[in-house]
């Protein structure tokens, strides 16, 4: 008796219980303070202006050095240009054709914020192809292409569209495109809640369960968005950004919302009433959810110390909308918990509800014992095929994709596809050499840099020199032989960067930059590559002082970080294969292979090893709850595993249907991720927790909990379950 009074008075004490308790009993206040700042932030969203776009600054790397010149010295051409191509099929000395291109070309210097348009025809261009079927022409705009405004790319866009015409085909692509060829969402995301919808009622076998977190996820999905767009404001947030977030929203604010209801579900079985029912699992579940989303977002802001603003900037993305699914799952969830009441298994579907079977009878628990009962051959065939799906890994190569990745119904891969075919595939992604110029003496030494640079094996073609108009600086555009994203082309930057350049300009005063958007992606990719091992050390070293202090074991953390890097090395090797090396790529549609993009690994890294911490605690809570209550190690790791294992399935089943749904997005990035992060989900809820962390743990029996008296004293205790773990087993042990 005295252990229930306890374990009441330790409910009442509990700040996340009274919370709990209140939501259930004021609902429909807290319901309606939803309402309201639903409006609130639906008219914030509205009237939010933020951008979004890929602008990939890297103050300190010698791209930026070129970009930084070439706009203080040709302030004329400090924005960015838009090119639009053009495609005859009787080529460009048909005069009807000629007629047409030149009132495309009134069209385009009527253009808002045009302020230069140079036509493909202008005597030494060269704006046309040798068999002159192709030709481009530069629309220069007086602002940057983030800067420009949606109404001016719109124009752009409407007066490409109108140009085509039987015999011209007309297409534009140029950094001025970008954010107005941003993939619109909707299918992937209303998939992947429809297949979120489908598992709640399997796991559930009631509509009413299901949809409180279907109501839930789109609450928290919605908050974050707006929050986003007002962070667009000021921060720069790529185009990919709102399908990253929608992702992440989706099946994080379903997951949690999941491990709510499933707990309170299990307290009225258990005969508590409404509002304690509710209490409880605000304290226990609502407690892990919160746990689970500070280690994501933990994980997720980590990226800052990368330096780079747009990595920082889908890191924040993510924490936000990650925050938002923990502020509905506790603050909204518990008030509709309270609405439903008892009503919570209404509307059953016969077919999918619990049979109730036992633990002993169960699946879970035979596939358990079997696992432990033969662990050394459950271990080494679970680490076998992770290491076999990780294997590609090995030969990941970092960079990025470009508009010849994009959809084939997207103008700017038209454009990509034609100026590869007119031009070579190199005169997409020029690298551009800016020459500072100290005095007019050093002119000389500009023409010994283009002879150079035209003598460098792997470049097709130099253009002349362009002196800017006070003679301080230079711009001249290198186009390699091969694609962006050619190894090749790598290799020709490093070159022209360590030996061609500095060879040329020994012993004269200029200095030359390599820079452009090619340059520019491998100055990321390299400072990705330098912070990556800090960025890892700080991800893994506070998940291995967190779970320390959870589950008071040197084992636990060690044999956690081992998996999570076993499940996502896998996840790697399995990108590295369909985008890499092109496997599967004409079915899933990847746009062709190619290199990795350079912050995916981190941002992957990052998201999952948060995630995982979430099945990981849920897990092994059970495990150690029943180890400290008098079950032997293998028994505790049975009744972990069988207890939890229903509960962990469903959650992983949701994320890895929701992150599987992005698959048929169609920007490639978006693809990376989803396939990403659907990989490593379902080989860490399936051959990690259900095989190796059994087979493991059983093998090292009651080394799994031994944790040194000295670090216990000053390591601080963390409880993620909350006060009514210890207090039912109080009871029960009474």
């Amino acid at each position: 008796m005295s252990a229930r009074l306890s374990a009441a008075t330790e409910r009442e004490s509990g700040p996340l219980a009274a919370w709990g308790r209140f939501a259930a009993r004021h609902w429909g206040r807290v319901l309606v303070g939803w309402v309201a700042l639903v409006v609130l932030l639906g008219v914030l969203g509205v009237t939010a202006r933020g951008r979004f776009a890929d602008d990939f600054r890297l103050p300190g790397a010698e791209s930026q050095a070129a970009l930084d010149l070439l706009q203080h010295q040709f302030p004329q051409q400090a924005g960015d240009p838009a090119t639009v191509v053009l495609s005859a099929e009787s080529g460009f000395e048909d005069p009807a054709v000629r007629v047409q291109v030149d009132e495309l070309l009134d069209g385009l210097r009527a253009l808002p914020e045009v302020v230069a348009v140079a036509s493909p025809f202008e005597p030494g261009g060269g704006a046309v192809s040798r068999d002159g079927t192709i030709a481009y022409a530069t629309v220069q705009y007086g602002r940057r292409g983030i800067e420009v405004a949606d109404s001016s790319v719109s124009a752009l866009f409407e007066l490409v569209d109108g140009a085509s015409a039987p015999g011209l085909q007309v297409e534009v692509g140029g950094p001025v495109v970008q954010s107005g060829e941003i993939l619109p969402p909707g299918r992937s995301e209303a998939i992947g809640l429809a297949a979120g919808a489908v598992i709640l009622l399997v796991a559930f076998g009631s509509a009413v369960a299901m949809g409180l977190p279907m109501v839930t996820a789109l609450f928290g999905l919605g908050t974050g968005i707006v929050l986003i767009l007002l962070l667009a404001r000021t921060l720069g947030m790529s185009t990919f950004t709102p399908a990253f977030a929608a992702m992440i929203g989706i099946g994080v604010g379903i997951d949690y919302a999941l491990l709510v209801v499933t707990r309170y579900r299990e307290e009225l079985a258990r005969g508590l009433p409404v509002v304690e029912a509710v209490a409880v699992a605000v304290d226990t579940a609502g407690r892990a959810v919160i746990f689970a989303g500070a280690a994501v977002a933990i994980a997720l802001l980590a990226l800052f110390v990368v330096g780079i603003e747009f990595v920082a900037a889908i890191g924040v993305a993510g924490a936000t909308v990650v925050f938002s699914a923990v502020l509905v799952a506790t603050t909204l969830l518990p008030a509709l918990l309270g609405m439903v009441g008892p009503r919570i298994d209404r509307w059953r579907i016969p077919v999918f509800h619990a049979n109730g079977d036992s633990h002993t009878t169960s699946v879970w628990h035979r596939f358990s014992g079997f696992v432990q009962r033969n662990a050394i051959l459950s271990a080494v065939v679970a680490t076998g095929a992770l290491l076999l799906l990780a294997a590609p890994a090995l030969d990941m190569r970092l960079g990025s994709s470009d508009a010849g990745n994009n959809p084939e119904s997207l103008h700017s891969r038209r454009a990509y596809d034609l100026l590869s075919e007119g031009f070579g595939p190199g005169f997409n992604g020029p690298f551009i050499v800016a020459v500072e110029l100290p005095s007019a003496a050093s002119e000389p030494a500009l023409g010994h840099l283009r002879d150079a640079l035209a003598a460098t094996d792997g470049v097709v073609f130099v253009s002349p020199p362009q002196l800017s108009p006070e003679g301080g600086a230079a711009v001249i555009s290198v186009v390699p032989a091969g694609s962006p994203q050619d190894e090749s082309t790598a290799e020709l930057l490093t070159r022209l960067r360590n030996d061609v350049i500095p060879s040329a300009t020994a012993g004269t005063d200029i200095r030359a930059y390599v820079g452009g958007i090619t340059a520019a992606f491998d100055d990321i990719g390299a400072q990705i590559a330098e912070r990556l091992p800090l960025f890892f050390a700080i991800v893994i070293g506070l998940s291995f002082i967190l779970l320390m202090a959870v589950f008071r074991s040197i084992a636990v953390p060690i044999k956690a970080a081992v998996m999570n890097l076993l499940s996502i090395g896998a996840a790697y090797g399995v990108l590295v294969a369909i985008f890499q090396w092109g496997w599967l790529s004409d079915f899933i549609g990847t746009g062709g292979s190619g290199p990795i993009e350079s912050f995916l690994p981190m941002m992957l890294f990052a998201v999952l090893f948060g995630l995982s911490m979430d099945y990981e605690v849920f897990l092994l809570s059970r495990i150690r709850e029943n180890y400290v209550h008098g079950m032997g190690n293998s028994g505790a790791i049975t009744a972990g595993v069988t207890q939890t294992a229903r509960v962990i399935s469903a959650a992983a089943a949701i994320m890895v249907a929701v992150f599987l749904s992005f698959a048929l997005s169609e920007g490639r990035i978006i693809k990376e991720f989803g396939i990403g992060l659907g990989t490593a989900i379902l080989l860490d809820a399936t051959v990690v927790r259900l095989i190796l962390v059994p087979a493991v743990m059983e093998l090292l029996g009651d080394v799994n909990w031994w944790f040194p008296r000295w670090l216990d004293r000053i390591l601080p205790k963390v409880q993620i379950e909350g006060s009514h773990e210890s207090a039912a087993a109080a009871t029960t042990d009474s």
